[in-house]
C-alpha cells in the first residue's frame, strides 16, 4: 500500500474561517426558482409556496450567504419588476437564458426563504444594461427605515423592517462578452467606482464586491483585475473570481488535480491585487469573493441544442441539470480544501448553484427532493470546519497530470477551534488505483479522540444518484481511523474525499 505522512502546522495559522466561505447562490436560471425552490402545488409547499422539503435540504447544507438573482441574469434584470402586487408584476423576456421571467419570485418572497433557511442575502446589482442610480435606489429600497418614497414602497409592499443587506456584486461577469452591457475593464472599472462611491454615501457600512475575471482562462485574466482595482482599489472591499471545472476527453488525473487550478488562480488574484495596492500606497488589503465556483460540464451545454426562436420563451426550462458522479464530488471537495487553505484572503465564496442547475440538491415536480453526491462535502465541511485555518505539510508520492505537470497524491487543510476545543482534518487521494495509508501529526492540535469519520468513495466512480436511486451513493464511516500518541493514522480509498474530526 502507498503511504504518506503530513504534519498538521498548528504553530502558523492560516487565518480565520469565515462563514461566508460556505456561501450559495441562487439565479433566475432553469428550474432553480421555479421547480426548484418554489412549487405551490407541490404537496410540501408552505403557505408561500416554497417546497418545505428543500428547505429541510438547504438547512442542512449549512449555507450561510446566498448571492442572487444572477449570474448572467442580473445583467438584463430590472429590480423594481421583483416587488409590489403580485398581479401587477410584469412578465419579462429574459436574454440571458432565452426564457420568461414571471416574477411570482421577487425580493421579498425571497428575503422570506432566506428567512427560513437561515441565510443571509448578497444581491447583485445590475450594472450591465443600468447603472449608479438604480443600484443607488435598489439599496434605499432595501435598507432605509422608512421616511423616503423608495424605503415606504418597500413598508408599503410588506417588509415594515429593512432588510438590511450586507453584501453586494457590482455586476456580474463584466469582462465577458455573452454578458449584456459588456465593456472593457477601463469602462467598468470607472463605472464601478462610481456606483461603489455612491452606494457608500447612502450606507458607508456596506462591503462592495467588485467583478474580477469570469475564469483564469480569459484572455484579459490579470490585466483586467489590475485595471478594474486601479479604479476601485479604495472603493470596494472584494473581488470576485469564478471558476468551473470538468473531466475533459477522459482525462481523470487533470480533472482530479483541478484544486491546482484553483489555488493558482487565487494566488494571482491576490498578488495581483497586492501590487495595486502597492503602487497606490494603500493600506487596506482587498479580499477574494470566490462567487461562482463548482464542478460544471460546461462543455455538454455547449453542445447541445439552445433555446431559440422569436417567439420561443418558456417558463423554468430544464437548463444546466449535471447529474455528478463520485469522481465529481471528490474534486469538489478537494475545491473546498483549496478554500480553506487561503482562509486569509477568501472572505466569501458561493457555490454556483444550489438547486437543480448544476445544484447540490435535485428535485422532481410533484415528486421528491434529493442530495446529489456533491451534497457531501459541503454539507460536512460546513459543519465540521471551524475556528482556524491551519496548514498541512503533505510528503506524499506524485503523479504526472496532462495539465498540471506533477501533483501529490494526497492533499489536505485542517481547522482547530479553540472555544469547543475540537479539530478537523479534511484530506483527498487522487490516485485512481492505489489506497494510501496516511500518518498525520497533530500534536499540535492537542487532540485525544476521533469523534467521527466521514470518507466519499466508490468501486465505480462514475456512481450517481438519480431519481432512480437516490441514495446510490453517500459517505460511510472510515473504521481504519485511530489517533495514537498525537498520531492520526487513516487509510483512504482510490479517488476518494475524507473528514475527520478530533476533540
Amino acid at each position: 500500500m502507498t503511504s504518506a505522512r503530513l504534519t498538521v502546522d498548528a504553530a502558523s495559522p492560516i487565518g480565520e474561517v469565515r462563514r461566508k466561505i460556505f456561501g450559495g447562490f441562487v439565479e433566475h436560471l432553469g428550474r432553480h426558482i421555479y421547480d426548484g425552490i418554489h412549487e405551490p402545488t407541490h404537496e410540501t409547499a408552505d403557505a408561500e409556496g416554497f417546497r418545505t422539503d428543500v428547505i429541510d435540504l438547504v438547512k442542512e447544507l449549512g449555507v450561510d450567504t446566498i448571492r442572487y438573482p444572477g449570474g448572467n441574469f442580473v445583467s438584463g434584470f430590472r429590480w423594481e419588476d421583483s416587488v409590489g402586487p403580485l398581479e401587477e408584476r410584469p412578465r419579462r423576456l429574459d436574454l440571458a437564458w432565452h426564457s420568461t421571467e414571471t416574477n411570482e419570485v421577487g425580493l421579498h418572497e425571497f428575503s422570506s426563504w432566506l428567512d427560513k433557511v437561515g441565510s443571509d442575502l448578497m444581491m447583485a446589482v445590475n450594472l450591465g444594461t443600468r447603472g449608479t442610480l438604480e443600484a443607488i435606489d435598489l439599496l434605499e429600497y432595501c435598507n432605509i427605515g422608512s421616511g423616503t418614497a423608495l424605503s415606504d414602497r418597500r413598508v408599503a409592499n410588506g417588509a415594515e423592517m429593512p432588510f438590511d443587506i450586507r453584501m453586494w456584486c457590482l455586476g456580474n461577469e463584466m469582462d465577458g462578452p455573452w454578458q449584456l452591457g459588456h465593456r472593457s475593464a477601463e469602462d467598468y472599472g470607472k463605472l464601478a467606482s462610481r456606483t461603489a462611491k455612491g452606494m457608500r454615501q447612502l450606507d458607508p457600512s456596506i462591503q462592495l464586491v467588485v467583478c474580477g475575471s469570469s475564469g483564469a482562462t480569459m484572455p484579459t485574466f490579470g490585466e483586467w483585475e489590475r485595471v478594474v482595482l486601479t479604479h476601485t482599489y479604495e472603493d470596494v472591499d472584494l473581488i470576485s473570481c469564478h471558476a468551473y471545472y470538468e473531466e475533459k476527453d477522459g482525462d481523470i488525473d487533470s480533472f482530479l488535480a483541478s484544486a491546482v487550478d484553483m489555488d493558482r488562480f487565487i494566488e494571482t488574484v491576490v498578488a495581483t491585487a497586492d501590487h495595486v495596492g502597492a503602487v497606490q500606497r494603500s493600506s487596506k488589503k482587498i479580499d477574494i469573493s470566490f462567487d461562482e465556483w463548482n464542478v460544471w460540464y460546461l462543455s455538454r451545454w455547449e453542445n447541445v441544442e439552445k433555446i431559440d426562436g422569436i417567439d420561443n420563451w418558456p417558463v423554468a426550462p430544464r437548463l444546466l441539470e449535471d447529474v455528478y458522479s463520485v469522481v465529481d464530488a471528490v474534486v469538489f471537495g478537494s475545491l473546498m480544501i483549496s478554500l480553506l487553505k487561503h482562509a486569509d484572503r477568501v472572505a466569501s465564496a458561493s457555490l454556483a448553484q444550489l438547486v437543480n442547475v448544476i445544484a447540490p440538491i435535485m428535485t422532481e415536480p410533484g415528486g421528491p427532493a434529493w442530495r446529489q453526491t456533491t451534497f457531501f462535502p459541503f454539507s460536512l465541511t460546513s459543519r465540521l470546519a471551524q475556528g482556524t485555518a491551519l496548514r498541512v505539510l503533505v510528503d506524499a508520492p506524485s503523479y504526472e497530470t496532462a495539465v498540471f505537470g506533477e501533483v501529490p497524491l494526497v492533499d489536505a487543510v485542517a481547522t482547530r477551534d479553540d472555544e469547543s476545543g475540537r479539530s478537523s482534518v479534511f484530506l483527498v487521494n487522487r490516485s485512481r488505483t492505489e489506497s494510501i495509508e496516511v500518518t498525520v501529526d497533530v500534536s499540535g492540535l492537542g487532540v485525544a479522540s476521533i469523534t467521527e469519520t466521514h470518507t466519499l468513495s466508490d468501486d465505480d466512480v462514475y456512481a450517481k444518484n438519480t431519481l432512480a436511486d437516490r441514495e446510490r451513493v453517500a459517505p460511510r464511516a472510515n473504521e481504519s481511523a485511530r489517533v495514537e500518541n498525537g498520531t492520526l493514522t487513516i487509510t483512504l480509498p482510490p479517488v476518494s474525499w475524507t473528514a475527520v474530526a478530533l476533540s
